[in-house]
């Protein structure tokens, strides 16, 4: 009895903690609803907390929590009535069938029916990104938003998705009530708000306002304002304050940053206009350059675009500066179209022809004409890139914070969401889909190999046959049964080339990786031998290979200078190799300028490298482990 007291006692401690942990919070602790706690009599022995439609949400003390397991709980619940999850005119299907202003909860209830367990469930997963992206407080169970497959864009298409799964069983754990249960209590009647009655949502509208509040505390303090003091804003950081106050899209990415005006630090670091430094989270801006307001309103945004989309990481290998004038020409584009403040004249890079197109796309397109835009003129200055500082030095990382990377993508997520629902302005198709691109991982190198394989080695069909023993069947062994077997198919058919660089700038591990993936899905595609080249200077042909040749007992041949056209050449030449065969080039990029494929093939390069010219097969980027 004394230690289930003292568990008791543990558990209270817990709530009264993450109590204290809410309470503090900028933004939560500003939310709508009222906190009551209760015992596991009331409640039930497995519900941590559920929130009604009333804003009454419920604390079981009884529950074996974490502190950071409460605050999130906690959270979770407050947010189900910020967001509306209650709201009639929330919940999909339903705006269609009634007129919001003239019914009631009956007249609502008979004219429509739904699936209230399904709408909590979706709600839960919504709100669940939502704090992990926030990386507030803990989850309750080791239920994890990457294992959820659909659709993260908003809660009604989470519900549709749900609806066409069916079954809902795998989704149970992301909420705070029972497993299997709901954590909020009253779907069964919907709130139905009489706008001729000026009737709306006031959790939501407490909401939008602590998130006002608590991003201007934030900046206000990165800033170094002191309200007490009553120290006035600089012109530029009255800029910053605008985004905040007043555009959601970006606000969050100006609470993040530090607005320096410097005219020295500007002068000793060749800044003309501005300049971001990613890692430090700060933006530099020379005074001397005279910007009015509204022309300030343009740079800064420029500046946070560069952060939120994250320029510095994509950059992969390209060429720095090059690459930095691709991104200005697209962002300073969306700008204008967005209407955000006015354009400067000094270090502007616009083209009104370059519209509907991506900074990689353009990249390529600048490739070809280096002398034009090699010293085309930043925001700071000639030849230099506004994009200053190295991002994977920041300070920002700490295991027990977000990272640099997922900070700046929840923020521009986040503001693009309410910038929606707000209706705060028109936003470029263009920039709405690189921001939705920051949402869904990228796709593994690997797993895009093993659809290329797809592409050219289908799977084998097996056939019946007689001509073995067949089988029998106890019940009737007078009756003879098939067997199956691989569809007869010549070898010299399923087989692909690999030309691989073994010049001085190839180390033998990176060889050795790339072709280890490359044999394991050729062996999981049964394809039987591969024909393989070395290539430096000459081409080395090693013949047909196993792919557990390939992967183990491959010897490297050469090792002068790179010229890999030989063994292209080596293989579409070859008698014995299919005209239809498709070709795998391994390679680091140092290599010809200019190559002549006419085959189907793909590039294995690793991470960070680029070819020399425009590849016109499929390029993978690969990492060594």
């Amino acid at each position: 009895m004394k230690d289930k007291k003292n568990n008791l006692n543990t558990n209270r401690k817990n709530l009264d903690a993450g109590y204290e942990l809410y309470r503090q919070n900028p933004l939560f602790s500003k939310l709508g609803g009222d906190l009551y706690i209760r015992d596991k009599n009331s409640m039930g022995k497995k519900a941590a907390a559920y929130v009604n439609s009333e804003g009454s949400i419920y604390l079981n003390e009884d529950m074996a929590l974490t502190p950071e397991q409460w605050v999130y709980a906690i959270a979770h619940c407050k947010l189900h009535l910020a967001f509306g999850h209650f709201d009639a005119e929330k919940i999909p299907g339903m705006r269609e069938k009634i007129s919001l202003s003239n019914s009631s909860h009956d007249s609502y209830q008979r004219s429509v029916s739904y699936n209230p367990y399904l709408w909590n469930t979706a709600c839960d997963i919504y709100i669940a990104k939502f704090l992990q992206d926030l990386k507030f407080g803990s989850p309750l169970t080791f239920a994890s938003v990457q294992s959820f497959s659909g659709p993260m864009s908003g809660e009604e298409k989470i519900y549709q998705y749900l609806l066409e799964q069916g079954s809902v069983e795998e989704y149970q754990g992301f909420g705070t009530g029972e497993s299997g249960g709901m954590d909020m209590r009253g779907l069964d009647k919907p709130l139905v708000y009489d706008k001729s009655k000026n009737q709306h949502n006031q959790y939501a509208t407490l909401f939008a306002y602590a998130l006002a509040n608590s991003v201007s505390d934030v900046v206000s303090r990165a800033g170094g304002h002191d309200v007490v003091t009553g120290r006035s804003y600089t012109a530029s950081q009255k800029a910053a304050q605008w985004f905040i106050n007043h555009y959601p899209l970006l606000g969050g990415l100006a609470s993040a940053f530090q607005v320096i005006e410097d005219y020295r630090y500007c002068m000793k670091n060749e800044i003309s206009v501005a300049a971001v430094d990613v890692a430090c989270a700060e933006i530099y801006v020379n005074p001397a350059a005279g910007l009015s307001t509204e022309e300030l309103k343009f740079v800064l945004a420029h500046e946070f675009l560069h952060a939120g989309l994250q320029h510095y990481e994509r950059c992969q290998g390209r060429n720095h500066e090059l690459w930095n004038v691709a991104c200005d020409y697209v962002i300073n584009g969306w700008l204008q179209e967005m209407s955000i403040g006015k354009m400067p004249e000094r270090g502007l890079l616009y083209d009104e022809s370059l519209q509907n197109i991506s900074a990689e796309e353009l990249y390529d397109r600048m490739v070809r004409d280096l002398r034009k835009y090699s010293k085309a003129e930043t925001f700071r200055g000639y030849g230099k890139g506004d994009i200053i500082g190295d991002a994977q030095s920041s300070g920002f990382h700490n295991r027990n914070v977000t990272s640099l990377d997922d900070f700046y993508k929840s923020a521009l997520q986040n503001g693009l969401e309410y910038h929606t629902q707000a209706g705060r302005g028109y936003l470029p198709a263009g920039l709405i889909e690189e921001i939705r691109a920051l949402a869904v991982p990228p796709i593994p190198w690997d797993v895009k190999l093993a659809r290329w394989f797809d592409c050219y080695f289908a799977p084998l069909e097996k056939r019946r046959s007689y001509s073995r023993p067949s089988r029998r069947q106890g019940s009737t062994p007078d009756i003879p049964r098939p067997s199956y077997v691989q569809s007869d198919v010549p070898e010299n058919s399923r087989t692909f080339g690999v030309v691989v660089d073994t010049s001085g700038s190839m180390s033998a591990k990176l060889i050795g990786f790339a072709l280890g993936a490359i044999a394991s899905y050729a062996s999981a595609k049964e394809v039987p031998f591969a024909r393989v080249v070395f290539c430096d200077a000459h081409a080395y042909d090693a013949g047909y290979m196993a792919p557990e040749e390939i992967a183990g007992r491959v010897r490297v041949q050469g090792r002068g200078g790179t010229v890999l056209q030989p063994g292209i050449d080596l293989l579409e030449r070859a008698g014995d190799f299919p005209k239809d065969g498709p070709v795998l080039i391994i390679t680091d990029g140092d290599i010809e300028e200019h190559m002549e494929i006419r085959r189907k093939h793909a590039f294995l390069i690793p991470k960070g490298k680029r070819l020399p010219f425009r590849a016109r097969g499929e390029v993978f980027y690969f990492g060594e482990q």
